[in-house]
């Protein structure tokens, strides 16, 4: 028999998954993009993760499944070629955090020890090197990959929230405390563009709906679990960013731009607080690699066991379904020929758009989960609308990372049919 969640274990399961490698991964990102708006991107992506959140309590209550968004997708929309396209840009988009957690740790890790008198060939070894050993890690034992994230999660939230305290006594009398004012903002378009590009750092409150079939008196602690979760890390984040801006200014941050969560920590920490972050960001990217690799693989093996993906994908190699090895190999492939500002304009570009689809799931299956119809409808087009606006913005700054994301949902519906068609052209014969 399955050991119960309770409430404390099902929001450490949301915060978790959202305070992994995302906030070390973007910050420096959404600080080039929105300048001393940063905190207010931080805000309105979070409240698209809030209003979504709200579909996902709906559907986590009336269909409890260990598929999670999966299961929501096949449920609001039937199992067919639309539902597996969505469902595979849903594993692609795992892929696509794993390079993002990795890119993140390896930009950091050389801050600690240089391997050669190249960053950039460091940053790749380190990259490569900790999705390999994550990897033989969720092989070795499901048991120890739990272990390293219920540890991981209590030291990377007492570290930021340290960070959170010193910072804000760090604030008072800095001088870059006028960066944050509404003049050093960027455009309310870039603000919002700027937001959608760190929304990868709040996609993982939906992992709370594959922990749903096994979490205690389900009808109160589902909804605390997901609100309460994040709330607290649209907070934490508001925080964080409003600290970085304050406290370091827009030179230094465009520097460090891949580790400037670090660089800031040194006003008031001076290089020991510089460390102490840097080894946050390796344990939180390590962890965030770790849970991603056991929810991707499992996630191929839910697709394939609906009939959206081969029946080879249920299949285990060395214990673990294959799309463990898969996902690997993928992760290794984009985080070795991807810049990070494609990385995570892809991830972002990919979960908009399933949050659209689950947010409308929620919206037609209204009435079966008893919900506002108006919120799930409001999140869906928030989500969509905000996918246009980031993939605008790209175009006319950076279109090879428009070609990338929108390449990458094209090639999870092409499969899709191509699978599909011939799956049924052999019924046939």
């Amino acid at each position: 028999m399955n050991k119960k969640i309770g409430l404390k274990e099902a929001i450490s399961i949301g915060i978790g998954g959202m305070v992994g490698g995302g906030i070390f991964a973007v910050l420096g990102l959404a600080v080039a993009l929105a300048k001393g708006g940063t905190p207010a991107s931080f805000l309105f992506a979070g409240l698209i993760a809030l209003i979504t959140s709200y579909s996902y309590v709906k559907l986590s209550l009336k269909y409890p499944d260990r598929g999670g968004t999966v299961k929501f997708i096949n449920q609001g929309f039937g199992i067919g070629v639309f539902s597996g396209g969505v469902n595979n840009l849903l594993w692609i988009s795992y892929i696509i955090m794993l390079a993002l957690y990795a890119s993140a740790f390896g930009s950091y890790a050389p801050n600690l020890f240089e391997l050669t008198s190249d960053k950039t060939l460091d940053s790749h070894i380190y990259a490569s090197a900790i999705v390999i050993l994550a990897t033989a890690i969720n092989y070795y034992s499901i048991t120890v990959v739990g272990k390293i994230e219920s540890y991981a999660v209590i030291i990377k939230l007492f570290i930021l929230l340290s960070f959170v305290g010193f910072g804000i006594y760090g604030l008072i009398g800095n001088p870059h405390l006028e960066q944050l004012s509404p003049e050093n903002w960027e455009s309310s378009f870039k603000l919002l563009t700027a937001g959608m590009v760190i929304f990868v750092a709040y996609e993982g409150f939906e992992l709370i709906a594959n922990a749903a079939p096994d979490i205690e008196n389900p009808k109160k602690n589902i909804p605390r679990a997901y609100f309460w979760s994040v709330i607290f890390v649209i907070c934490l984040y508001v925080i964080i960013a409003t600290i970085t801006v304050g406290s370091l200014d827009f030179k230094t941050i465009s520097t460090a731009q891949d580790y400037v969560l670090a660089e800031a920590a040194k006003p008031m920490l001076g290089k020991l607080g510089f460390t102490i972050i840097t080894i946050a960001a390796l344990i939180s990217t390590f962890s965030a690699i770790n849970a991603s690799l056991y929810g991707g693989s499992r996630v191929s093996y839910e697709i394939a066991e609906d009939g959206e993906l081969p029946n080879q994908f249920t299949n285990q190699l060395w214990n673990q379904p294959i799309g463990l090895l898969i996902t690997t190999i993928l992760t290794l492939v984009l985080v070795n020929t991807l810049q990070l500002e494609s990385i995570s304009t892809a991830g972002s570009v990919g979960f908009l758009l399933i949050f659209a689809i689950v947010n409308f799931a929620g919206y037609k299956l209204a009435n079966e989960t008893d919900s506002k119809k108006s919120i799930p409808l409001v999140g869906a087009l928030l989500s969509f609308f905000a996918m246009i606006a980031l993939l605008v913005q790209h175009y006319g700054t950076n279109k090879i990372d428009v070609f990338i994301a929108l390449g990458i949902i094209a090639f999870s519906f092409v499969v899709e049919f191509i699978y599909r068609k011939s799956k049924y052209s052999k019924k046939r014969l």
